[in-house]
């Protein structure tokens, strides 16, 4: 499998709803990050489901690289000048 797309280089802090459901882009090609759109389709990439038991602020990855998916886990602050450079091309 592909390394997803690089869609943010620090977390998106979001306020999320108690037992309401939320589908994390974990491809990077959405147009509504961190949340998916559907812009995997045609990829081997599925979008992760989720829910909160409680109203919360989270931080949530945007760089598609975190050990615990949906929410950051501060990996942004380890990717190297390439993959930085590489995101800053693909946003231009």
């Amino acid at each position: 499998m592909h390394k997803p797309f690089i869609a943010g280089v620090k977390s998106k802090v979001v306020e999320l709803k108690p037992d309401e459901t939320y589908y994390f882009c974990v491809c990077g090609l959405s147009n509504n990050q961190p949340f998916c759109d559907g812009s995997h389709r045609g990829t081997d990439f599925k979008p992760q489901k989720f829910t909160v038991s409680e109203a919360k602020q989270v931080h949530l990855c945007m760089c598609k690289r975190t050990g615990n998916a949906p929410f950051c886990d501060g990996t942004h602050r380890q990717l190297s000048e390439t993959e930085i450079e590489q995101y800053q091309v693909e946003r231009t």
